[in-house]
């Protein structure tokens, strides 16, 4: 990403001054990064309100109940990974923190479930179906509250910054549906290989 960050300064500064607009490019950029510092603290306040209850509903075991409901669902997507296997708690955890739009809290879950998944693995550095499946999910990730985007509306001076709960739900559902369906069709069609025999024992 900082690649093509920095490819793209260098194409619009080329084409500035190929073009003899290096003055606009200035007043752009100097208007730009006001805005950006106006749209920052604007949003420090709303994003302290929306993570406070977040944090709240986590403490209050509103995580933990969206788990449980969560469990059954993905067990049933991972049929690989045993049931009582770390890696299933931490993929429950993940998709849980990410119905709450708790990015933050969603990470970290979804890095020790690909880890803890990587030790089911029997092809090292090739991803299994799950670990696949997974990545597509938590990509896709499903949302009953988009706290971050209703916190940038309020900033950017929306008159309904919660109107776009059910356009998200609705949208992130269609997104998980697309990357459930497209991992497990792959996984038909390019089936991995089988595990490697274990070496014979020395008599």
């Amino acid at each position: 990403m900082s690649f093509v960050w920095v490819l793209l300064i260098a194409l619009s500064v080329a084409t500035a001054a190929l073009t003899g607009k290096m003055g606009a490019l200035t007043g752009a950029i100097t208007a730009s990064a006001q805005s950006a510092v106006t749209l920052s603290l604007g949003l420090v306040g709303i994003m302290t309100l929306w993570l406070g209850l977040m944090k709240v509903a986590e403490e209050a075991g509103l995580v933990a109940l969206l788990a449980r409901a969560a469990r059954p669902v993905l067990r049933f997507l991972f049929p690989d990974v045993p049931a009582e296997h770390p890696a299933m708690g931490a993929m429950v955890m993940n998709v849980a923190a990410n119905l709450l739009g708790l990015g933050n809290a969603a990470t970290p879950f979804g890095l020790e479930a690909m880890r803890l998944l990587d030790e089911l693995n029997p092809h090292r550095g090739t991803a299994t179906d799950a670990q696949a499946l997974f990545c597509a999910l938590n990509t896709a990730s499903l949302q009953l509250l988009p706290a971050t985007i209703i916190g940038l509306r309020a900033a950017a001076g929306a008159k309904n910054p919660g109107d776009v709960i059910g356009p998200t739900m609705l949208a992130t559902a269609c997104a998980a549906t697309a990357a459930v369906l497209t991992a497990k069709l792959l996984a038909r069609a390019f089936p991995r290989p089988a595990p490697p025999a274990p070496p014979p024992r020395e008599s």
